[in-house]
């Protein structure tokens, strides 16, 4: 007996992409990362240990087919969930028939597909089953575990990575499908060159499952065009792969590793990579909107008092989205994102707002020293606010030598050390000069705040 997730193998029809799941090991494509002998999947999947699981990657890398696999090699019940529609009751359900013995050895795996839907109370439901061997749980997601399961879970179960396919790992998948007169499209005999599986591949941007969808699909549009002789031609393969979107998925893990590689890469001074990632993004589906948030970002944190023109061209680039909106809006920002990452970099205005913000943070309420404060009423004249305080613009070069504009009792601190690079080279040198004096001016205070 199967759940709910498997009644599909039941139908008459199936998808070739679900005819085609690896029955063994030999037939799994990719992962070797995971499945390189000794390692503890690999062992897992000879039958050599059992233990629950996390299986995390993106769609169509063979998730589904290694909890399977898993049952198959162990003699044990399988169980297949989908948390989409599953609930607790289906959870205390599996409880149930894990517990009836169906199978030799008392093993049972559920499988619990899509499990991040689960909110963190049905998540806790079956915990001392996993806890005690009840069952044996196998969890697949495309987001974060970290993020989408909660502790207890992650503590129970060993969490595998999977990858992307590779356009190698695709094409053994898509001549299999070819050649398997008993599962795959053998008895149709479709032609396909190399040059044509090889399109399908990079069409299927990593995942197993798409590719096979898209190779059935193109089988049966050149069957349609030439039932004697049908080919995956260029007409077909036109048609066929029309959809061809990369994989982002605007919200998980994807999208925040994306805009992460943009950051560093203009960061990092690469306009090449710079433009590359944004494209990735836009080309994914991407508000640019928010693209344009994160470059005004990148202009403050990154580049700063070191070429100030980068905000106001970050600034000029959201408006120009803003105003005319897709694809012509693109276009700015690009701009802007090529400017950022040529411009000098300089991170010292950000390392000096989180060091004082600290000390804000680390010090207390420190009082606002008279001489700074306000005086717009007679009595707060009369309570000293504003005595002697010292008018910069009525000073030589507008700056009041020995001037103190931090609390009582705090030590001066400088926050601020702009770098070596772009217009932070003069102000370092008028900061350096305008401290000397200072220091000329007034003997250095000891430390008290610490």
């Amino acid at each position: 007996m199967t759940g709910d997730l498997f009644k599909a193998e039941q139908s008459g029809w199936r998808p070739l992409a679900d005819r085609m799941r690896p029955r063994n090991l030999a037939e799994v494509s990719g992962q070797q990362h995971l499945l390189a002998e000794g390692k503890p999947l690999a062992r897992m999947l000879s039958g050599e240990t059992l233990h629950s699981a996390i299986f995390w990657g993106p769609p169509g890398v063979g998730k589904t087919t290694l909890a399977r696999l898993i049952s198959d090699v162990s003699g044990a019940e399988f169980i297949g969930l989908s948390a989409v529609m599953a609930g607790v009751k289906d959870i205390r359900a599996a409880v149930e028939q894990a517990g009836s013995g169906m199978r030799p050895n008392g093993a049972t795996v559920l499988f619990l597909d899509e499990v991040h839907r689960f909110n963190k109370s049905q998540q806790d439901a079956f915990l001392p089953w996993v806890e005690d061997g009840t069952l044996i749980f196998v969890g697949a997601t495309t987001e974060n575990p970290s993020f989408a399961l909660n502790n207890a879970l992650l503590s129970r179960a060993q969490t595998y990575v999977l990858k992307s396919l590779q356009s190698e790992d695709l094409l053994q998948l898509l001549r299999r499908a070819l050649t398997d007169s008993e599962r795959g499209l053998g008895e149709l005999s479709v032609a396909a060159s190399d040059a044509a599986l090889l399109k399908i591949a990079k069409a299927a941007d990593g995942d197993g499952r798409r590719a096979l969808n898209l190779l059935e699909l193109g089988a049966d549009l050149a069957i349609a065009a030439n039932e004697t002789a049908p080919e995956l031609n260029d007409a077909v393969l036109a048609e066929s792969l029309t959809d061809t979107l990369r994989r982002f998925d605007r919200g998980g893990d994807v999208f925040y590793d994306q805009i992460s590689a943009l950051h560093k890469a203009v960061r990092g001074s690469d306009p090449d990579a710079s433009l590359y990632w944004f494209a990735r993004m836009i080309d994914g589906g991407c508000d640019p909107l928010y693209i344009s948030r994160r470059v005004i970002r990148m202009a403050s944190e990154d580049i700063g008092n070191a070429d100030p023109r980068a905000m106001q061209i970050a600034l000029d680039a959201w408006e120009s989205v803003e105003r005319l909106g897709q694809p012509e809006g693109e276009l700015m920002l690009a701009q802007a994102i090529v400017f950022m990452a040529c411009a000098a970099k300089s991170n010292a205005v950000y390392m000096a707002w989180k060091e004082a913000l600290s000390d804000a943070r680390r010090l207390g309420s420190l009082d606002v020293p008279n001489h700074l404060r306000s005086a717009p009423t007679k009595l707060m004249k009369e309570q000293g606010y504003g005595a002697g305080y010292r008018y910069a613009h009525d000073e030589s070069d507008a700056f009041a030598v020995g001037e103190s504009y931090f609390p009582e009792g705090m030590t001066p601190r400088h926050y601020y050390q702009p770098v070596n690079r772009g217009l932070e080279i003069q102000i370092s040198e008028k900061l350096t000069r305008l401290r000397e004096l200072n220091r000329q001016a007034v003997p250095r205070k000891p430390e008290t705040d610490s």
